[in-house]
């Protein structure tokens, strides 16, 4: 049992802007550092966790006693070291898929873990690792902590958001794993299921329905109504009644399970909300599709209210294209969503900020897991750490707001980087774009 008052600590690599912090710091862990490469991402963590160390560093290029040095772990026990690595590369046949330089950084994932000396490790990644040559190379990450002192559970799950109060389809794959002498975690159970209407008659009679798209954004204030938000990202606003979903989103009403320290902020803010111009002709497609179907034109799909919101993605950087994923078209509003509303599909809750502009903004979120299904699976750990979570007293103040605006290269030079680390993002032509 861990000391009276005491809470576990974690640690997050390849941390984003801080999905899976957040959800284990609900779970009621301190997130002691975070490692991120990115300079903008790494910002937005740093304003979002002020207590937390945020190391803006390649896993490559770092050690045990790095991490230790920057955070205020010292000589302390880390509890959990969770994270999702990118795997790209896959070996031909004779040959080890975790060999492949192309994978080194899931290999310096496990190293780090094995450095230093995690009780439990959460390895978290694309469902499509457990197909085809792609589960070998999942069978080789779990061998590789076999080999280090490490119980894994090897009867790995997928887990879709949605099942967990997520309004949005996304599974990603949770590989779970404690050291030698640590009873194993347990995969948590389903709370949610989407389209069940609350009588039993479909679906699970145990389960809660998934919360909609418009229970989601239903209280958010319409972005186009304010012109301010045309050249910054928030405006002070009349939000409406919120929903069960959206009230402990917004701070309006306490969530009895979230143990994160409470933050201080405007509630009367409307933020990361910058407005994108689409054309009259766009703006008509859009309120011509009907929601639930895909905008010819576009491709973008319209979010049914009723649904759940389809996977949001982040797009990838210009070394692979510069490639925008498309954005869902709100289901009301003729109009891609705003990067807040991407983030209530997304469960973050509204002190949670992104980047300014919607390029960084969405791919935040885009990289990221949903809070609240890392919380889940974070509980678990927590159960099985036998630690009982406690919530802090003392709030948080959020980070200098000037961090959410740094470009890559201000950004780089703060956490004295290349601002090459990250290739620039190469900008299509007006006549290019579809839409504005």
């Amino acid at each position: 049992m861990k000391k009276s008052g005491s809470r576990p600590i974690g640690i997050d690599l390849f941390a984003g802007a801080g999905g899976m912090s957040l959800g284990f710091e609900q779970a009621g862990f301190d997130i002691a550092a975070s490692v991120e490469y990115d300079p903008i991402h790494c910002s937005a963590h740093e304003f979002n966790f002020p207590d937390c160390a945020a190391i803006c560093r390649s896993v490559a290029d770092i050690d045990a006693a790095y991490i230790r040095r920057e955070s205020r772990i010292g000589d302390g026990n880390v509890d959990v070291v969770f994270g999702g690595a990118p795997c790209q590369g896959f070996s031909m046949i004779g040959k080890r898929a975790l060999d492949d330089p192309r994978n080194s950084l899931v290999h310096h994932f496990v190293r780090l873990v094995v450095d230093l000396n995690a009780s439990y490790f959460v390895f978290e990644n694309v469902r499509g690792l457990t197909i085809g040559q792609h589960a070998r190379f999942l069978g080789e990450i779990i061998q590789e902590f076999k080999k280090n002192g490490y119980r894994v559970v090897e009867d790995y799950q997928v887990l879709n958001a949605a099942h967990y109060g997520v309004p949005q389809d996304r599974w990603r794959l949770f590989l779970l794993g404690a050291r030698k002498g640590r009873p194993l975690p347990e995969y948590p159970r389903a709370t949610h299921e989407p389209g069940k209407n609350g009588n039993g008659k479909h679906g699970n009679l145990f389960l809660k329905s998934t919360p909609t798209v418009w229970e989601a954004l239903r209280d958010l204030p319409e972005a186009d109504d304010y012109e301010d938000l045309l050249h910054r990202d928030w405006v002070r606003a009349r939000f409406k009644m919120p929903t069960e979903y959206s009230a402990p989103l917004r701070g309006h009403e306490p969530d009895p399970a979230d143990y994160s320290a409470p933050r201080e902020s405007d509630s009367t803010l409307l933020t990361s909300s910058l407005r994108t111009v689409h054309t009259e002709l766009s703006k008509k497609r859009f309120a011509d599709t009907k929601p639930g179907d895909t905008e010819p034109v576009s491709r973008f799909h319209k979010l049914d209210p009723e649904g759940i919101c389809n996977t949001i993605r982040a797009g990838t950087a210009s070394d692979r294209g510069a490639f925008t994923s498309p954005r869902p078209i709100h289901p009301y509003s003729p109009r891609c969503i705003t990067v807040r509303e991407a983030a209530r599909l997304h469960s973050y809750p509204d002190w949670f900020r992104l980047h300014v502009t919607k390029w960084h903004g969405f791919r935040q979120i885009g990289n990221s897991v949903p809070p609240l299904l890392a919380r889940s699976v974070a509980s678990k750990v927590c159960e099985a750490l036998d630690a009982a979570p406690k919530k802090p007293e003392r709030p948080i103040d959020l980070g200098d707001a000037r961090l959410l605006s740094l470009d890559m290269s201000d950004a780089a030079a703060r956490y004295g980087v290349k601002p090459d680390v990250i290739p620039k993002r190469k900008r299509r032509s007006p006549e290019a774009r579809i839409n504005a």
